[in-house]
């Protein structure tokens, strides 16, 4: 494929690629955590939920984030395995969805990403019910704590409710603002992750 700086958007045949572009313009130009996107899950009453996630893996595979899969987010993508994702660059005025089926990482892909994070964070997936009723911030802190004692000075290992996910899209659109609202989107549909892609573009 062309560089995609030195063409227009539009002309892309790769969305993957496109979107491994534009993340990397994102981490030049956002000041607070280029990789966020909103995660939309749906529960058993088939109402929507949404929030803020980390995007910890892209490729031709799909978006990778982890979570408490005991977390109101996990309980639904285990009931609905299906999400999709929005990226919002305020900074470069462009956004880029998302839209498929969910699958669990292996665990020994869980355990590699585990073992990267901050040991601070590695006992918070401990000690925090995701979700769940809180009585105080104490309680929390009291959590911690005890999971602190527990570990010592050794190693985390990943709690076993502590996993990973990719979403693996069938749809991606990227968006740029332009002037009047005339914004120029671009769509890649495929009716699974194992075909090719058709690409179009969309009214604003």
């Amino acid at each position: 494929m062309n560089d995609l700086s030195q063409i227009e958007f539009t002309e892309a045949t790769d969305p993957f690629a496109l979107f491994g572009h534009w993340l990397a313009d994102a981490v030049r130009a956002e000041i607070n955590d280029p990789e966020a996107m909103t995660l939309a899950t749906v529960d058993s009453d088939g109402l929507p939920d949404a929030r803020m996630v980390l995007c910890k893996g892209a490729d031709e595979q799909g978006l990778v984030f982890y979570s408490n899969i005991e977390s109101a987010k996990g309980r639904e993508l285990k009931d609905q395995p299906r999400a999709a994702a929005l990226f919002h660059w305020k900074s470069l005025r462009r956004q880029a969805r998302f839209r498929g089926a969910v699958q669990e990482l292996t665990g020994a892909e869980s355990d590699a990403y585990f073992a990267t994070r901050p040991r601070g964070s590695q006992v918070g997936a401990w000690a925090s019910r995701q979700s769940r009723p809180l009585a105080s911030r104490a309680a929390l802190e009291a959590a911690v704590e005890t999971y602190e004692r527990r570990f010592g000075g050794g190693a985390v290992p990943r709690p076993d409710h502590w996993r990973g996910y990719r979403l693996a899209p069938v749809e991606i659109e990227f968006w740029r603002d332009r002037p009047s609202r005339l914004h120029e989107r671009l769509q890649f549909r495929r009716p699974n992750p194992e075909s090719a892609w058709e690409k179009r573009l969309l009214f604003p």
